[in-house]
């Protein structure tokens, strides 16, 4: 497991990445007081249950702060979260478009802007509305000693995932974000087809 010191605009993170899991697979931990072996390159020394977001790369609201989703404002809300707690962990998946790709989710946003909901998009492209697996984020927190956790979540199958692969979520920390005119029915559509807690 390869690491390297990661400073933000954030804070100070650790970068993890995972060979066996996939390249586009990472994890940023976060740790205020950095114990001596963690400063050593060891593994971060957590008390349980540890604070997680599990995020899926979204590079249109990741990375160009696109208004059509909310992904980018829930990745920036967990940071803040995680650092109000002084530790925690950011798994960022190589998941892009509930993982379609990001070629298939431009396709989709053009279907939408035909009046199709993201669900109804995916399906006209011939897929699942949410083809994401959690197996690899399980494999991931169990590589860093994590078995018991509080996810930072409004999915449901997301916490499913999780637990069926062997992690403990003993709490779920909402994630609320103020919805726009570009992605008040993509927001519907989560909570009223989706089911996610919003």
């Amino acid at each position: 497991m390869n690491n390297a010191k990661f400073p933000t605009k954030f804070g100070k993170f650790k970068i993890y990445i995972y060979e066996n899991c996939g390249t586009g697979n990472i994890a940023l931990v976060y740790i205020t007081k950095l114990k001596t072996e963690y400063k050593n390159k060891k593994l971060p020394k957590f008390s349980e249950p540890v604070l997680v977001r599990v995020h899926s790369k979204c590079t249109t609201g990741d990375v160009f702060h696109s208004l059509r989703c909310d992904c980018g404002e829930q990745l920036e809300k967990s940071i803040e979260i995680i650092k109000k707690e002084g530790a925690g962990i950011i798994l960022y998946l190589d998941q892009e478009g509930r993982g379609i790709g990001l070629a298939n989710k431009i396709r989709a946003y053009k279907l939408q802007d035909s009046g199709l909901d993201t669900i109804e998009a995916n399906h006209q492209l011939g897929f699942e509305c949410d083809a994401r697996t959690y197996t690899i984020a399980s494999k991931m927190l169990k590589k860093l000693g994590v078995r018991k956790i509080k996810l930072i979540t409004n999915n449901p199958k997301k916490m499913e995932g999780l637990v069926k692969n062997g992690i403990k979520i003993t709490k779920r920390i909402p994630l609320i974000i103020k919805p726009n005119r570009y992605n008040k029915k993509y927001l519907k559509t989560k909570k009223e087809k989706m089911g996610h807690f919003l």
